[in-house]
């Protein structure tokens, strides 16, 4: 029998101040606690787990050495704050982690007044930490330290390179701390390193140095650019001594490190001795993602997120699939590969998911075909343009939700000059347990607005695949195609690769009573309930699939606004400005004025939980469309 894990001295721990207020040298007995407590949550409530066992030692050190709440951490990629979590009031909760009603998935401060800003996604947090560190100087609060930690790939981030040049330019006390799990920047190594770490960690030098420099500022010899002179003078002194050089140190933002993550007497030593220092400044700490879990540090990928596992093996548990429809994500994998094998133009971009999204399978069949370009969305979407100005034919996938941090890029670089790139969209609509900073309900909304783009989403696998198809037909221009997180309908997927006339909707079902207009799997949840409600009523309902938002199948609903006084328009999008304003805006055009009733996601950020639950909440899952349909129809 499994003996109960013992949490000797975490379950003392109520808040920081109780860390506090234990011995330095119980340090490595709470991270071996804190550490055991994720493996064995996770092990049965599956969530985000290689990263956040990376940073359980610089978690605590930094609640140790940092009067936090009042002092300000900021994280980057909130998958690293589980220990966080933890420590911060919500050991007894973490139970609930990602569950519906349950603790965010994510730093949330609606959660906790310790979660300072709201981190789904990734390289924001050295923009918030410098806005929040400008803001305590503002108010005088001299004692406020404020902390950004930036890992996980998250530093490859256009916004984190733009937080790093305003924060090398603007007065601030900005610690910012690097945790680098195998990311692109070059390791530091020799006896010279080590010698200067000292020497810049050192409290007595950095005291010195501090007085000093006042001294010099209460003289009128030291004015804030000749201080930045000084640095410059430091850090190219720095690099000839050690024959390297840094983009912190040349963008004047002082450097300490590599340190090891994993020791949390170093990391306690160094925070405590640099945290009060003048001026931005950078920690750079190795860790190993997955630390303390064998099969995650040898896996970080598939232990990134692995589900359930046997905690004491290692053993994924995994279900068997066999029989069932594939993820559309396979879909789109296999689809994409198929297709490059025919047309040499095609090329693979994905900014960090290649796995996530099933690029992996053009990547390992065709290396120099794909690329993965870092957590950097705005890069992938000109990138993709540039290749396309040359003759190329991009399929450029990102999460639904992480393409809106490319839009100006859409506009700028890819519909004004109407390129053939095919923005393909994944986990569209509600994606579950990752919450409102991950569901992608907006994309119908922000890009129907946008010229020269064209706009579908496949209502089953089939669909996918023909539009794949027609995508990378010659000319065609940008073309997005948006589908869902998960498993298809359909188990004989492999159709025969057809060309799909753009702008043409599909009539599924004839019917006399009333008009469901559907785009995009949830079609097949509406075809569902339609059946239910003849079964059940003496009534007869038309479906028709719109296929495409952008064009519009003008004949299609034409045809509509001739024949019915009652729509019911049905999207897994925003209502606002989604697919039935579309259609509102058509009828009105047109002069048709049929009651139109639409369904979709209602204005307000939908929570994390199960995907059926929360298409439940919204009332657009089957027994929601349903109970609308007989609504109208009795009305």
């Amino acid at each position: 029998m499994e003996q109960p894990i013992s949490y000797e001295l975490l379950n003392k721990i109520d808040s920081p101040e109780d860390l506090r207020h234990l011995p330095i040298e119980s340090l490595p007995e709470v991270c071996k606690e804190l550490r055991d407590k994720i493996i064995d949550e996770l092990s049965r409530n599956p969530g985000h787990f290689g990263s956040s066992l990376g940073v359980i030692e610089l978690t605590v050190a930094l609640h140790y050495i940092f009067n936090t709440p009042y002092d300000r951490i900021v994280w980057d990629v909130g998958h690293q704050a589980y220990g966080h979590k933890i420590l911060t009031g919500r050991r007894d909760r973490f139970c609930t982690n990602r569950k519906l009603n349950g603790l965010c998935p994510f730093p949330s401060p609606s959660e906790s007044e310790y979660d300072t800003f709201t981190c789904g996604h990734a390289s924001n947090s050295i923009s918030v930490a410098l806005g929040m560190a400008v803001a305590a100087a503002r108010k005088g609060e001299e004692n406020r330290h404020v902390v950004a930690v930036i890992g996980d790939g998250s530093m490859s981030g256009g916004l984190a390179f733009e937080g790093l040049n305003n924060a090398s330019s603007t007065p601030n006390n900005l610690l910012i701390i690097l945790n680098d799990n195998n990311m692109a920047i070059d390791r530091s190594v020799g006896g010279m390193k080590q010698y200067l770490l000292n020497l810049q960690t050192s409290e007595g030098y950095n005291r010195l140095r501090y007085n000093i420099s006042k001294k010099l500022h209460q003289w009128g010899v030291l004015n804030e650019e000749r201080r930045k002179s000084l640095i410059r003078f430091n850090n190219s002194l720095k690099s000839v001594l050690t024959q390297q050089q840094n983009i912190f140190e040349g963008m004047n933002i002082r450097y300490f490190g590599p340190v090891d993550g994993h020791d949390v007497f170093a990391l306690a030593k160094v925070l405590k001795e640099i945290k009060d220092m003048k001026g931005p400044k950078l920690l750079h700490i190795h860790t190993i993602k997955g630390k303390g879990f064998k099969p995650a540090e040898e896996a970080a990928t598939i232990w990134h997120a692995p589900g359930i596992f046997d905690k004491e093996t290692g053993e994924r548990i995994v279900n068997d699939t066999s029989g069932m429809p594939p993820l559309f994500q396979d879909v789109f994998g296999k689809t994409l590969l198929e297709l490059a094998k025919k047309n040499d133009k095609i090329i693979g971009v994905t900014p960090a998911m290649p796995t996530g999204c099933s690029m992996n399978i053009l990547m390992k069949a065709m290396p120099d075909r794909a690329f993965d370009v870092g957590i950097a969305e705005g890069h992938a979407v000109t990138f993709s343009g540039g290749m396309a100005k040359e003759g190329l034919l991009p399929f450029c996938n990102i999460y639904s939700s992480f393409m809106q941090r490319a839009y100006d890029n859409i506009i700028h670089d890819i519909a004004i000059q109407k390129l053939n790139v095919v923005l393909c969209l994944d986990r569209a609509g509600l994606v579950g347990e990752d919450g409102p900073t991950h569901h992608g309900v907006f994309d119908l909304a922000y890009l129907r607005p946008i010229p020269n783009l064209t706009i579908a989403s496949p209502y089953d696998e089939q669909e996918l695949r023909r539009l794949m198809y027609t995508a990378q037909l010659p000319d065609q221009g940008p073309f997005v195609i948006r589908y869902p997180r998960g498993r298809g309908v359909l188990t004989n997927w492999e159709c025969p690769l057809e060309a799909v006339e753009v702008g043409k909707g599909r009539k599924l079902k004839d019917g006399s009573d009333l008009a469901v207009i559907t785009i995009g799997p949830i079609g097949n949840t509406a075809a569902k309930a339609i059946t239910e409600a003849e079964n059940t009523h003496n009534c007869s309902i038309a479906h028709y699939d719109l296929r495409f938002l952008k064009p519009l199948d003008e004949a299609l609903l034409h045809e509509i606004g001739k024949k019915f006084s009652r729509i019911i328009t049905i999207e897994d999008g925003v209502l606002k400005g989604g697919m039935g304003s579309a259609v509102l805006e058509f009828m009105s055009d047109n002069n048709y004025t049929p009651m139109v009733k639409r369904m979709g996601i209602p204005d307000h950020f939908i929570q994390h939980g199960p995907v059926n639950a929360l298409y439940s909440i919204c009332g657009i899952d089957q027994t929601g469309i349903y109970n609308t349909l007989i609504h109208i129809l009795n009305s």
